[in-house]
């Protein structure tokens, strides 16, 4: 066997998206309730896809396909592979079943392993780590999908149990970054995806940023501050949205009895007003930014400042399933939540995307969306870089979302 470690680090992976799915019904395995949150079997067919079609059918020799019809409906959005189903629709697959789904997953998981057992060039061992860091990429999202299928449901189903953190947290303090020419974005040796490239220079004032996020606590006073109802603090796009969409209070919040409680994994429970805020839209974070006399950090200063402090990575996602945002007991900035910076998702200077379907994976979205740094506890451990750029709508609410404050000097 030519790549014994590639070989188990593929299998632990995908082994890790078919145990999140186990405590799932198989009415949760269906459903789509929002265009944005897939449903999980659809999520466990698209990995599995992902090998097929780009690794499986162009390098292995004789590989038959498990079922032609599948390209249709598990291609997410690459034109060059052909016709898709629409994104809408993916909740109405209730055919293939689950169990022919898992047995795709099976077969072509025993092809991988074939063409493990040959000699591959880099090209096609980079595609490989592309298909690994793409497959985690859909555990995090099978996650927030989930939840917010199971958040939607007036009945508040547990997902998991789990005991959380109930430790102190780390006190205010603000960092100071000096003035100067930095360099961001990934080189050297290891993954990156392309939107992380070239590494190139930066001029930054001087500036402090936050060492911890936003805790609940701190976001209810902006509720009773009266943050939702002042349009002063607020962007006109986001304040339009907020009232449009009547938002009052983050995603998964609700008022009982003068307490804020909260759909978690875990069940209904009160809202932890020392653990992090999540699933807030850009738009909030910025509203709550203003409130605070302070302002959202740019994604060039979040990164700089990843660069010059030490932290821990405190994602939580590592063989835990724990799913939920912890207390914060030390300087962290990668795995709690994600973090809203106040940086469109622009490409890089020089950056040049890849030809073909390799191409769309990230420069076909550089428009419109907000970038987010940080991975939340809903990453994989291993997938978390200082580098990486995540991006969404500012609308957005239904991934790990919070709030990192920064100030200029």
């Amino acid at each position: 066997m030519p790549y014994p470690q590639l070989n188990e680090r593929f299998q632990q992976i995908r082994r890790t998206t078919e145990l999140i799915c186990a405590p799932l019904t198989p009415e949760d395995m269906v459903v789509q309730v929002m265009v944005d949150a897939s449903p999980p079997k659809w999520h466990l067919a698209h990995t599995t896809w992902f090998f097929e079609t780009f690794l499986l059918k162009p390098y292995l020799p004789q590989y038959k396909e498990f079922n032609p019809d599948f390209n249709f409906l598990f291609n997410s959005y690459y034109e060059s592979i052909g016709k898709r189903l629409q994104r809408t629709n993916r909740g109405n697959i209730t055919r293939p079943s689950g169990a022919e789904v898992l047995e795709y997953r099976y077969y072509v998981n025993a092809h991988m392993l074939q063409l493990l057992d040959l000699e591959l060039d880099k090209a096609v061992l980079d595609f490989l780590e592309l298909g690994l860091q793409h497959e985690q990429q859909h555990q995090e999202l099978l996650v927030t999908d989930l939840k917010y299928t199971l958040g939607t449901n007036p009945l508040f189903p547990v997902y998991m149990e789990k005991t959380y953190n109930q430790g102190a947290i780390i006190d205010q303090q603000w960092l100071p970054i000096n003035e100067g020419v930095y360099t961001i974005g990934f080189s050297g040796e290891g993954f990156s995806f392309d939107n992380e490239t070239p590494a190139h220079k930066v001029y930054l004032e001087s500036y402090c940023l936050s060492n911890r996020l936003i805790t609940n606590g701190e976001y209810i006073q902006f509720i009773e501050g009266k943050g939702y109802e002042t349009s002063h603090f607020w962007l006109m796009e986001g304040w339009e949205w907020r009232k449009k969409e009547q938002v009052e209070a983050p995603l998964y919040w609700f008022k009982q009895d003068n307490t804020w409680f909260q759909y978690t994994l875990a069940g209904f429970q009160e809202v932890d007003i020392l653990a992090p805020v999540t699933h807030i839209s850009f738009y909030e974070a910025y509203a709550f930014a203003k409130w605070s006399g302070f302002r959202l950090p740019t994604e060039q200063e979040w990164e700089v400042a990843s660069q010059l402090y030490p932290f821990s990575n405190h994602s939580v996602f590592a063989g835990s399933f724990l799913f939920h945002p912890q207390r914060e007991t030390e300087f962290n900035l990668l795995g709690n939540c994600w973090q809203w910076c106040y940086s469109n998702y622009n490409p890089y200077p020089n950056y040049q995307q890849a030809e073909g379907a390799l191409g769309e994976y990230n420069g076909k979205f550089m428009i419109n969306q907000m970038v987010l740094r940080g991975g939340s506890c809903a990453t994989p451990q291993s997938h978390i870089r200082n580098t990486y750029r995540n991006f969404f709508h500012p609308v957005k609410r239904w991934q790990f979302s919070g709030i990192r404050l920064a100030k200029s000097l």
